[in-house]
């Protein structure tokens, strides 16, 4: 990995402040859970722009773009899989304008969540498939422009692995923040620990 990264460079002076959810706004705005958030890269834009301005005109950092599930087996559930390059480089895009707009140097952070499947050997995605479906949305994020990868809210170590592979096999200078999720007792569901 790059040490020249004015991400990792900014994160060794402290704490980067981040903006928050997207969905829950999306939501508070009138998009139905039904929605795949996703698309609304594509066909409603300005909606997700304005989302991020309101981020960073706040004072926040980093703003993360509205690719969490852009993955073509999460979008296979609104027949979208054959978009999901498209729609997470347009969720750069849509960040980096709204960065511009507002005249800011925050990082734009591309999102990568879970594929919303389970992976062998806790579901039936092959690894190798795993690996493929996140490339495609990594390639995506890359095309428009990222400034730093952000995997999130993972719970199977199999999986976020699977994800860090796929980035990796396309760019080794683009730093990743990799986050997992656990329970109370220290645990994700599949019984992974820190």
């Amino acid at each position: 990995m790059s040490t020249s990264s004015p991400f990792l460079a900014r994160l060794a002076q402290g704490p980067v402040l981040a903006d928050g959810a997207m969905g829950t706004l999306l939501f508070s705005r009138g998009v139905g859970y039904e929605r795949c958030f996703d698309e609304l890269n594509l066909s409603q834009p300005g909606l997700i722009e304005g989302i991020h301005r309101e981020y960073l005109t706040a004072g926040a950092e980093l703003i993360e773009t509205n690719t969490f599930g852009a993955n073509a087996i999460r979008l296979a559930t609104h027949g979208l899989q054959d978009k999901a390059r498209v729609i997470a480089r347009q969720g750069v895009k849509v960040a980096r304008n709204a960065r511009e707009i507002v005249g800011t140097t925050a990082f734009v952070a591309g999102s990568m969540g879970p594929l919303g499947s389970h992976v062998e050997p806790f579901g039936d995605i092959a690894v190798a498939e795993a690996e493929k479906a996140f490339r495609g949305q990594a390639e995506g994020l890359l095309e428009g422009g990222l400034d730093v990868f952000l995997l999130e809210t993972f719970q199977d170590l199999n999986e976020i692995l699977a994800a860090i592979r796929a980035i990796r096999s396309i760019s080794t200078e683009v730093p990743i923040v990799a986050q997992m999720t656990f329970g109370l007792d220290g645990k994700t569901r599949y019984g992974h620990t820190p």
